[in-house]
């Protein structure tokens, strides 16, 4: 039996870092993935395209490990980075995008990003797991945002 939870996040941010060098970075998948907590690997399937499998998370007496893969596609020009779902790539299906706009203080970064976990749970525990899966799916985010915004000033 498996349970589905649906996250989706939407989080701004502004750095002092120019909009070159964040989008350098975001747009180079493995090296932004550095900064992103608890990913076990990263794989890189065929250009632009990568998998992620992050680490084991305890959940009271049942582990999960999420993985999925995405196609990264990158406009210099709009300064943004697009992100869709591969199917048939692990538990997961992420999609989401960075957008940037430059600003006299740096540069406005927006963050986008849905993703639905199928996760091998018994349904009856979907109304206990669903919160904490989201809190911590929601908590690493912020917790590679953070790191994100710790880099850039």
């Amino acid at each position: 039996m498996t349970v589905k939870v649906t996250v989706d996040l939407n989080r701004k941010f502004i750095v002092t870092a120019d909009i070159n060098t964040v989008f350098s970075l975001l747009s180079n998948v493995p090296a932004s993935a550095e900064h992103f907590p608890k990913v076990h690997a990263i794989t890189a399937l065929s250009d632009n395209s990568y998998r992620w499998d992050m680490e084991k998370v305890g959940l009271g007496t049942y582990s999960i490990q999420t993985s999925y893969a995405c196609l990264y596609i990158s406009d210099s020009d709009a300064k943004t980075i697009v992100w869709t779902p591969i199917k048939g790539e692990g538990n997961g299906i992420v999609s989401g995008r960075w957008e940037l706009t430059e600003v006299a203080t740096g540069t406005n970064i927006s963050f986008k990003t849905k993703a639905e976990l199928t996760l091998p749970l018994p349904g009856l525990l979907k109304l206990a797991i669903s919160p904490l899966v989201k809190f911590e799916f929601s908590g690493m985010v912020d917790t590679y945002l953070r790191n994100l915004k710790s880099l850039w000033g």
